[in-house]
C-alpha cells in the first residue's frame, strides 16, 4: 500500500517535468521552422539556391538515426515488460547509433569543405546547411546525455516508476530528433539545386 502511494506521488511530481519537455520540443520545433523559413526567404532570390548536391553520407546518417529510433522503441518496450537486460542492450545500441550519427554528420561537413562549400561564403544558403546540421547536432548531444543518464540510472536500480519516466522522456526526445532530422534532410534534398 505504501509503495503504491509513493509511486502515485512520484508520478504526480514528474508530470510538470514531462510538460516542460513538451514545451522544449515545441520551442525546438519552432526554432527549426524559423531556420527553414529564413532559408526559403533568402534563397527565393535569383541565384541564391544551394547550388550543390547533398553528399550521400547524409542518406547513410539518416538510415542510422531511423535505426536508432527503432532501438529506443525496443528499449522502451523492454522497460515496460521489466526486461532490464534487453532495455540496457537497446539503450547501449541507441547511444552507439547516436554517436555514429554524430560522427557521420561531422564527416559530411568535411566532405562539404572538400567540395568548396564553406560556412562563410557569399551564398548564405550554403551556410544554412551548417546551421541546420550544427543545431541538430547540439540537440543530438543533449539527447545522448539524456540517454546516458537513463542508462546510468538503470544500472543504479532506480524504482520502476522512475525507470519508465526516464525511458519515456528519452524516447520522446530521441524520436523528436529523428523526425526533425528527416524533415531537415528532405528539405535540403528538395532545395539542393
Amino acid at each position: 500500500m505504501m509503495a503504491q502511494i509513493q509511486q502515485d506521488k512520484d508520478r504526480l511530481n514528474l508530470a510538470p517535468k514531462k510538460f516542460n519537455m513538451w514545451i522544449f520540443l515545441f520551442t525546438s520545433f519552432m526554432f527549426f521552422m524559423a531556420l527553414t523559413s529564413g532559408f526559403i526567404v533568402y534563397s527565393g532570390g535569383k541565384g541564391h539556391g544551394l547550388g550543390f548536391n547533398m553528399p550521400n553520407i547524409f542518406a547513410v546518417s539518416t538510415g542510422v538515426i531511423v535505426l536508432s529510433s527503432l532501438t529506443i522503441f525496443l528499449a522502451s518496450n523492454a522497460a515496460k515488460r521489466l526486461q532490464f537486460q534487453k532495455q540496457r542492450l537497446f539503450l547501449w545500441a541507441t547511444i552507439a547509433l547516436g554517436v555514429i550519427f554524430f560522427v557521420l554528420q561531422v564527416y559530411a561537413w568535411s566532405l562539404l569543405i572538400k567540395g568548396g562549400i564553406y560556412f562563410t561564403n557569399p551564398n548564405a544558403s550554403q551556410s544554412f546547411v551548417y546551421v541546420f546540421t550544427g543545431m541538430h547536432l547540439l540537440h543530438i548531444l543533449a539527447g545522448l546525455l539524456l540517454l546516458i543518464n537513463t542508462l546510468v540510472k538503470l544500472y543504479k536500480n532506480t524504482p520502476q516508476v522512475l525507470n519508465l519516466y526516464n525511458m519515456d522522456m528519452s524516447s520522446i526526445f530521441w524520436h523528436f530528433l529523428d523526425i526533425i532530422w528527416i524533415y531537415l534532410y528532405v528539405f535540403l534534398l528538395l532545395n539542393q539545386r
